[in-house]
């Protein structure tokens, strides 16, 4: 489709977060497989427009247009080949999304101006999700966490956000690559936890499980999970558990139980399974297993 598009349209452009321009005479369209496209208004006749939205679904575009350190880190990260090795100063990326029409781009860009001592890059990939770019040089104001701006975006704005926190990079040889790479790990991440933010330290066993061959992940979770792979009571105690790091009283505590009835349950699952999971090691192979458990589909 698109090739036809562009063969009667020659301004045909698919919106993808490599634009470093959003043209303003644009009309913008949804596809079924919800990408977004655009064709100059001046290539479009009224008939034009009304034939598309047949099939393709009238779009608004939001996005914020690029500012100039924006359009920087874009070619920083698309030329990675042609930039020097090196930064002046360190720097990492910040995965961010929202639910769809939840907050304006705008909105949300201002709001997160806000939270750092001066404006930071926004790399937009779509209307609710994109890349903050943070500069060592550009702090968090009153020592803020993004635990702390997750709540005050859902208090003030009622927007339920989600990030993903990446290392610090001195570098900008392959940064294209460590973009790319970046991104699928933070998308990898949300699909084993709900938590809103995530750092890369606590995704790298997502990346891991994720690389198992579903039959794998399968036989793990049997092997390791046995009669209580299904048992969603059981299992989220478990999994409970090992995020409160093997601490009864704390998990009792997030799980509105008795500590009796809390290792009751920790002694059946030993019972059942041989595996004790108050020793760090035994947690681990348990951990992995409840992780490969989460997809039933193969990914």
């Amino acid at each position: 489709m698109y090739k036809m598009l562009k063969n009667f349209f020659p301004t045909f452009l698919i919106y993808d977060e490599n634009i470093s321009e959003i043209p303003d005479d644009y009309q913008w369209f949804v596809t079924d497989t919800n990408a977004i496209i655009g064709i100059a208004k001046s290539d479009l006749s009224a008939k034009d427009a009304a034939m598309l939205s047949t099939f393709l679904t009238p779009y608004q575009l939001t996005i914020p247009k690029p500012t100039d350190l924006e359009k920087l880190w874009k070619n920083r990260i698309h030329h990675s080949s042609s930039m020097p090795e090196t930064s002046h100063e360190k720097f990492r990326f910040v995965y961010f999304s929202f639910p769809k029409n939840q907050i304006e781009p705008n909105i949300f860009r201002t709001a997160m101006y806000e939270f750092f001592s001066n404006p930071i890059p926004i790399l937009w990939e779509n209307e609710q999700e994109g890349i903050l770019i943070e500069q060592q040089g550009v702090q968090l104001e009153d020592s803020l966490t993004y635990d702390q701006i997750v709540d005050t975006l859902m208090s003030d704005l009622y927007v339920k956000t989600k990030f993903f926190i990446g290392p610090y990079l001195e570098a900008f040889k392959d940064l294209s690559n460590q973009y790319l790479s970046f991104i699928q790990l933070a998308k990898i991440s949300a699909s084993y936890s709900d938590n809103p933010v995530i750092t890369y330290v606590d995704a790298i066993p997502f990346r891991l499980v994720n690389q198992i061959p579903f039959e794998q992940r399968n036989q793990i979770s049997n092997l390791v999970l046995k009669e209580f792979k299904n048992d969603e009571e059981m299992l989220q105690t478990i999994w409970t558990f090992i995020q409160c790091n093997l601490n009864i009283s704390l998990t009792a505590k997030k799980l509105y139980m008795h500590r009796n009835s809390l290792q009751y349950r920790i002694d059946k699952f030993f019972e059942k399974t041989g595996i004790d999971v108050r020793q760090f090691n035994q947690a681990l192979t348990v951990y992995i297993a409840l992780l490969a458990t989460m997809h039933k589909e193969p990914v």
